[in-house]
């Protein structure tokens, strides 16, 4: 555990990439290999669900640092982190228990809390923290609320398993793809100079897209490119191999279950068959908001009434994997016909649909076209190099998307919250809220888009014209103006406004205007 903590340490304390690559590679070599699958399972974001609940976790440590709920509550709030907290007020434990391995701390003392009655849970957890000094028990504080990050990404980790192993990134990349426990014959797997192995169920990494930041021009002719509509969906590959079909989120979820009607039509398809697209509600051949489409994705099982009220298609755009061989390294143009094959070879059944070009005849017949998105059900275009293979993870030069302009409109702040980790003392959580007469409803909560400086001015305003305070929560008095961006909208029987905005973010702060200039409850419905 000291080592995994130090680890941890060297992460957060450098952002150079090469020193970040170094402390991977010489923590992996050098500890046990259960130790070593653990590490590569959180710092991929792989983590256990809550277990213990957060109130529970804040009356037990204030008891076991032996100070009062509410001084425990004020230093959480000042801290902003949990984990932190705890680690600051608990008293270190005894040296040398820290010296037990990863894995045991895990196995004998985190996992085993799932379950068991408060009485049990809370002598285990207050186990462990006396068992540990200050960072070893902020880590597995982190480790146990579900809260582990770090300055590590996948990619990160795949590369410094990758400079340990001797294989290729794309083999450990795809290795780690779908549902693998962390055991020591698994990392021993994950490293093996053999790369001929292959989990059938296993989809392969994502190819994801930079967000287009220059002139067009900039890409040379348009002839070297291919555009599509950036459909709003759930990005999906699809496997089919050896008579069976796993369907895969981006987010590495396996979606089996949800999606009958897919796998139902990708019986069709031929064995050793990947797909890459977009599952998406479809209905009178246009696509349906992404809320009814979340409504199927929250449900393991599907009613035959919700299949019919939403209908799901795969917008399908690449095609990784053909009668067992991987293509990706094929050009996209290849793939792309090879794909408008494959789908003309298969009955028509209406739920596999190729991904329509848009027209790119020049660059400004683009822009005309990306006006259009937002009507067509889209979130803009997407532009890929044709000669282009299916690369790894988020990579600039070879694909692109091309969003429209959010929507947005002006909004008073009205309620502030401090914000956690290294935003711990500033107030940088917003709700903001719209005219109604003269009342104002909230609508929104963001916490990004203000620079550091805007951000300490309003600090500075929270603190000056508090008017209430519900714990860490503090009414303001309504006055300063933000220009608010969305994606979508939509109407909802939760929200107070009767109005739910998706990934609403803070565009501009409007010192040029006041809070009767915000924009109003109409305007938003």
């Amino acid at each position: 555990m000291k080592a995994f903590a130090n680890l941890y340490s060297a992460l957060d304390e450098t952002t150079a990439t090469s020193e970040k690559v170094s402390a991977l590679v010489r923590y992996l070599a050098a500890v046990p290999s259960a130790d070593a699958a653990w590490a590569v399972h959180f710092l991929i974001g792989r983590r256990p669900t809550r277990l213990v609940s957060a109130p529970k976790l804040r009356e037990w440590a204030a008891a076991e640092a032996g100070v009062p709920e509410w001084l425990f509550e004020e230093s959480y709030h000042q801290v902003g982190d949990l984990a932190e907290t705890v680690s600051l007020l608990i008293p270190d434990g005894p040296t040398g228990a820290a010296e037990r391995t990863l894995a045991w701390w895990v196995e004998q003392r985190l996992l085993p809390l799932r379950g068991l009655p408060d009485v049990a849970q809370r002598a285990l957890l207050v186990t462990a923290w006396r068992e540990l000094e200050g960072r070893e028990r902020f880590v597995w504080t982190k480790l146990l609320t579900g809260s582990f990050r770090v300055g590590a990404s996948e990619r990160l980790v795949v590369r410094a398993l990758a400079t340990l192993s001797g294989i290729t990134p794309e083999a450990v990349a795809h290795r780690l793809m779908g549902a693998w426990e962390p055991t020591a014959a698994f990392y021993e797997s994950l490293i093996a100079p053999d790369t001929s192995d292959a989990d059938r169920s296993r989809p392969y990494p994502f190819y994801l897209a930079h967000s287009l930041e220059g002139n067009l021009e900039e890409l040379g002719p348009s002839s070297a490119w291919q555009a599509e509509w950036k459909w709003d969906g759930i990005r999906a590959q699809l496997v089919r191999r050896d008579g069976a079909t796993w369907l895969w989120s981006r987010g590495e979820e396996l979606l089996s279950g949800r999606f009958p009607e897919i796998e139902e039509a990708s019986r069709l398809l031929p064995d050793g068959t990947t797909l890459d697209g977009e599952l998406l509600a479809w209905r009178d051949d246009a696509p349906q908001p992404f809320a009814l489409l979340q409504q199927r994705i929250m449900r393991k099982a599907v009613s035959r009434k919700m299949l019919g009220e939403i209908p799901v298609i795969l917008m399908a755009y690449d095609v990784l994997e053909l009668a067992g061989a991987d293509v990706r390294s094929k050009p996209l143009v290849w793939r792309r016909e090879a794909l408008r094959a494959l789908l003309e070879s298969i009955p028509s059944h209406g739920r596999f649909l190729l991904s329509p070009l848009v027209p790119l005849l020049d660059w400004n017949e683009l822009a005309l076209a990306r006006a259009e998105a937002r009507a067509r059900g889209a979130e803009g275009i997407m532009l890929k190099r044709i000669d282009s293979p299916y690369g790894v993870g988020r990579r600039r030069g070879d694909w692109w998307k091309w969003k429209v302009d959010p929507l947005s409109l002006d909004a008073v702040l009205v309620y502030a919250q401090a914000g956690h980790g290294r935003r711990a003392g500033l107030y940088t959580d917003y709700t903001f809220a719209v005219r109604d007469g003269d009342a104002l409803v909230p609508f929104a909560k963001a916490y990004s888009g203000l620079t550091d400086e805007e951000i300490r001015r309003v600090d500075a305003f929270v603190r000056a014209n508090t008017l209430e305070r519900f714990g860490p929560v503090r009414t303001v008095r309504p006055e300063l103006v933000f220009e608010i961006a969305f994606e979508g909208i939509q109407r909802s029987t939760r929200h107070k406004s009767g109005v739910a905005v998706r990934f609403p973010r803070i565009a501009r702060w409007r010192t040029d205007k006041r809070a009767q200039d915000a924009d109003t409850i109409e305007s938003l419905r």
